[in-house]
């Protein structure tokens, strides 16, 4: 019987990894230029913006006078990594890092859907997410950044300073993967991160020069073009606007008249998430296995929607996270990681494939951006009402008192 067992267990294992395999090789076949990918090349910003970096860095010194530097500085890690591959150019070194970081994570994916009550739904999400999101994903460091938080969030409850230091890192590399403490309730957890957060800062601020001057070129980003609220101005400029679309601090941002008010607003409903999820970690009562995957998915959503930034890249985190999420079978976000998913073939049509027609403002460029956003909202939406729901407990109803049972027991009906 257990020989049975496991030969059935065993084809579904092996279609995975062969579906891995063959979308990783073209991924690989399209990065080194074997095959061409439509639209504008993206690989340059590995063989230009990040190996300018990476000279800067080599030198000891963070680049503090080159505003695309939007970085912590524990990203210096990721940007030098290539160094430890010197038999190869640095590209080269760096797309091969980038396909080891998503095949660490799909061991890590894999680890996990082994225990009690857990799924391989979650590698499924993976294999299958990733190159929906096309060549992207390996001409950016935050599959990296992926990999770490998806190994703290599978360290989870059962190894809480083991999450806490590796929360700690990642968000070190990249900010948002402080999100993940949003389900803890380990202060062990909490505890470690905040630890390595502050041995990190001050290594990083003691021995390289410039470790935080991204904190200012971050605050004076505008709305970019991929946004949720880029969609006002887009519709805006058939209608006469009178405001430019131009390459600002590291990306195609909207400059004018009322880009200020919305990027005002974008951080507004940054903080309403923010509210709100304080106000669920103080009304939450029940804190399942899966609770602290699904409240980190719900958060990196809402602030994701809710910043003035969405680039592409953006939705390789939300493909991690959601894998955790889909470990557990009995996870409530399986929906809103549906919708990620249609969100990533959307994002891979909005950029690279269509997006002069996103710069030019036109019906098809607006129509993948209100699609792929709609999606993203609908699925933020969906996720905050099921970690609710499953989280929180309904409020007890008060009964009548005595006497005004008795008057409704006696009137006729």
């Amino acid at each position: 019987m257990e020989t049975k067992t496991a030969a059935a267990a065993q084809p579904p294992l092996t279609s995975l990894l062969t579906a891995w395999g063959v979308t990783r090789l073209v991924l690989l076949l399209f990065v080194f230029k074997v095959l061409v990918f439509p639209g504008p090349d993206v690989t340059t910003d590995v063989s230009s913006i990040y190996q300018g970096w990476y000279e800067v860095l080599r030198t000891g010194t963070f680049p503090q006078a080159d505003v695309t530097w939007q970085y912590p500085p524990a990203a210096a890690l990721a940007i030098l990594s290539p160094g430890l591959l010197p038999f190869l150019d640095y590209a080269s070194a760096f797309f091969v890092l980038a396909f080891l970081a998503d095949l660490a994570t799909l061991v890590l994916l894999l680890n996990a859907a082994g225990r009690p009550g857990r799924s391989v739904r979650g590698a499924w999400v993976w294999v299958v997410g990733v190159p929906l999101l096309g060549p992207t994903v390996y001409a950016r460091y935050d599959v990296m950044v992926t990999a770490v938080a998806v190994a703290a969030l599978v360290a989870g409850a059962r190894h809480p300073r083991l999450m806490g230091a590796l929360t700690g890192l990642a968000a070190l590399l990249k900010v948002w993967p402080a999100l993940l403490l949003a389900g803890a309730v380990r202060r062990r957890a909490w505890a470690t991160a905040a630890l390595t957060v502050a041995a990190l800062s001050a290594l990083f601020a003691l021995t390289m020069p410039g470790a935080f001057a991204f904190l200012t070129f971050q605050r004076d980003r505008g709305t970019e073009v991929e946004s949720l609220g880029s969609l006002v101005f887009h519709l805006a400029r058939h209608f006469g606007w009178q405001g430019q679309v131009l390459l600002n601090y590291g990306s195609v941002e909207f400059l004018g008249p009322g880009v200020d008010m919305v990027s005002d607003v974008a951080l507004f409903l940054t903080a309403l998430a923010f509210g709100w999820l304080l106000l669920w970690r103080l009304m939450a009562r029940r804190f399942a296995p899966h609770t602290l995957a699904d409240a980190a998915l719900t958060a990196v959503l809402l602030f994701t929607v809710t910043s003035r930034v969405i680039s592409p890249q953006y939705l390789v985190w939300l493909i991690g996270v959601a894998a955790v999420c889909l470990c557990f079978r009995a996870t409530p976000m399986t929906l809103p990681s549906a919708l990620v998913l249609a969100a990533c073939l959307l994002t891979v049509l909005e950029f690279p494939v269509h997006f002069r027609d996103v710069v030019d403002s036109t019906p098809l460029g607006i129509t993948l951006l209100f699609l792929r956003n709609g999606l993203l909202v609908t699925a933020a939406v969906l996720a905050a009402v099921r970690l609710w729901r499953s989280t929180v407990p309904p409020a007890p109803v008060s009964p009548l008192p005595d006497r005004a049972v008795r008057a409704t027991a006696g009137q006729p009906s």
